[in-house]
């Protein structure tokens, strides 16, 4: 199966000039939701813009009038006028400020939430192959980087296309000569500006790929931390950091070199338009064609003019090095998951547990992979692997049938890579088969939804995970409602509540992140606890008890066996001696059911079971 690390850029679908608007638009979209907070912006907004208008109109009236007639009345009139005007402008300013930081705030939660919903929905096939911290980067920095993009939207986007038009017309009514002078380099600025981004984009593309990568490999090394510390490892992964900042920083600079070239073709675009504007004027002015006060409101105007545009520019730049951060957002909102609940799936009933497996085959292959198909532009279906490599698949089960008797207790044994893992995973649909069909009481698992076959089972492994927390909130994972009764039942029962009365605060005793301070067996008597709270029809344990050392393990053999009565159970074991009570034990090997039967029957047969036996004998 095709896999990523974090040595590994992810491969995004090539973008056009269709698609870069599509994203554009589909980010935006989100602010439609939020109608009348962005209207009364606007409001705002206009507000401003008209006061930044009116302010030059003024200060011409000023001068061509009141200055010239030596009327003090009107300057204080005037005067007073603009001290109004521009209080209304900052305080407008302020509360538009804070409106759409409340929308942005929206709209990122939003997002987030559409993204986390997703990405839960997709198989295992999707986590297998892209590390968390890649997956975590989209979540978190990805998110976080559309911020500033969505608000200035709003607040940059839409005031600054208001005040250059407002302001040319205004121009080029008042004299269309200075205007065309003044406005002249405006088509030169407009190419740079395309030519910039045709090159910056790529490379802020490469640059959200170093971040993610960086993001893997920190949280990969935290969390091996034990094994960098037992092996002394701390100097190899502090090479391996300096070699991730490294790319990460030149991916950053590279970038950033186009991007910083936006703001000096503004600034020569101005300075010539400012050129050309007091060229014409002196002209004029030498001519008498027009008033001093008329040339003064310009040179305001001019500003007013080139500020947007800068400002315009600075979004369009912006723009250009988030689209890659919405870019890889819609690119997993868009995966479609590999397993999905069919059209007439109904709810799946109270289980009598009955399992079948009929000429199943399975493999781990690439080539038979859907999870990685998104939408293309036009709405169609296509595959875009996270990254191309080598297949690394083979068939791990070919043609295996078999059929269990409700409340049945099956024990899955074989050598490491035989596929019983994935016999227990293919029950639970975490996995789709190739062939052949996986059956419960007669129907195919694909008949039900995904929700309630799950609802229907409990599977504990061997990676006993627990949640930062109380403990009886980790055992009260297994059933959500339990009541704190019943939490406490479960514990005694797997004789998990030994050891927990014995800890500070008991049931309340707080856990870190995967339960540091607890002994790999009290992890597992915890999990334990919370499969026995679900009450399942159908149970997997695959080597739960792997990490109870054997004093434990006589404790809490009965507490399993309690769990397993009267429930139809898959039990996966390397440990021969925990599973010699089951109703029968599948041998598997090489993809298929080697041998099946009893303890006492694969004895006598003195096959490949009697061997296993013989060697954890000796």
């Amino acid at each position: 199966m095709a896999v990523n690390s974090y040595k590994q850029d992810e491969q995004l679908k090539k973008l056009t000039g269709r698609s870069k608007r599509q994203i554009i638009g589909r980010l935006f979209s989100y602010l439609a939701a939020y109608r009348k907070r962005i209207a009364v912006v606007l409001a705002l907004i206009g507000c401003g813009v008209a006061v930044g208008l009116i302010d030059p109109m003024l200060i011409r009236h000023a001068v061509d009038v009141c200055i010239p007639d030596k009327d003090m009345k009107g300057i204080l009139i005037i005067s007073a006028a603009a001290a109004v005007l521009n209080l209304i402008l900052f305080l407008s300013v302020r509360k538009r400020m804070l409106i759409m930081a409340e929308v942005c705030n929206d709209v990122l939660i939003t997002i987030r939430e559409q993204l986390y919903t997703h990405i839960q929905k997709l198989g295992l096939r999707f986590f297998d192959s892209l590390p968390h911290g890649k997956i975590l980067s989209r979540i978190i920095g990805d998110v976080n980087s559309l911020r500033d993009v969505l608000n200035n939207f709003v607040t940059t986007l839409i005031p600054a296309l208001i005040t250059i038009i407002a302001t040319a017309v205004i121009m080029f009514s008042a004299n269309p000569s200075l205007a065309a002078a003044a406005l002249a380099a405006t088509p030169v600025m407009a190419a740079g500006t395309m030519f910039i981004q045709k090159r910056a984009h790529p490379r802020w593309r490469a640059f959200r790929q170093k971040a993610s990568n960086l993001n893997a490999f920190i949280h990969e090394d935290l969390a091996g931390i034990r094994v960098v510390q037992s092996f002394a490892a701390e100097n190899e992964t502090e090479a391996e950091l300096d070699t991730l900042m490294s790319e990460h920083r030149g991916a950053f600079l590279s970038a950033v070199k186009y991007a910083d070239a936006f703001y000096p073709f503004v600034d020569i675009a101005w300075t010539v338009g400012g050129i050309l504007l007091y060229w014409a004027g002196i002209i004029m002015l030498s001519d008498e064609n027009i008033t001093v006060g008329t040339f003064m409101s310009f040179s305001i105007y001019l500003g007013m003019f080139w500020e947007p545009i800068q400002n315009l520019a600075s979004f369009y730049n912006q723009l250009t090095t988030n689209l890659a951060a919405a870019e890889r957002i819609f690119e997993m909102i868009d995966l479609e998951p590999d397993i999905t609940d069919s059209e007439d799936a109904a709810a799946a009933p109270e289980f009598r547990g009955e399992v079948e497996f009929r000429d199943v085959c399975f493999s781990y292959d690439d080539d038979k992979t859907p999870m990685l198909r998104v939408k293309d532009d036009d709405g169609s279906a296509i595959t875009v692997n996270v990254e191309h490599s080598e297949a690394q698949g083979h068939q791990v089960l070919s043609n295996v049938s078999f059929r269990t008797a409700p409340g049945e207790t099956i024990a899955l044994v074989g050598p490491t890579g035989a596929g019983k893992s994935t016999i227990a995973n293919l029950i639970a649909r975490f996995y789709e088969v190739q062939s052949g069909s996986v059956m419960i009481d007669g129907n195919d698992i694909r008949d039900y939804t995904l929700e309630t076959l799950h609802s229907r089972m409990a599977i504990m492994t061997q990676d006993s995970f627990l949640f930062s927390g109380p403990i009886k909130e980790n055992i009260r994972y297994g059933r959500l409602d339990a009541t704190d009764e019943e939490v406490i039942e479960a514990a005694k029962a797997v004789h998990a509540d030994e050891f927990i009365m014995k800890l500070k605060d008991g049931y309340d005793t707080e856990l870190t992140e995967y339960g540091e301070g607890l002994s790999a067996g009290q992890k597992q008597l915890i999990a334990l606890a919370r499969t026995m709270l679900a009450d399942p029809r159908i149970l997997i344990l695959d080597e739960a008890t792997s990490s109870i050392d054997t004093r434990t393990e006589l404790k809490v053999q009965a507490g399993i066996e309690r769990l397993l009565s009267g429930r139809t159970s898959f039990v996966i074991a390397h440990r021969l001696s925990t599973i010699r009570n089951a109703d029968r034990i599948f041998v598997v090997d090489g993809g298929i059911i080697a041998e099946q039967g009893s303890h006492s029957q694969l004895m006598e047969k003195k096959g490949l079971y009697y061997r296993m036996n013989v060697a954890q004998d000796a």
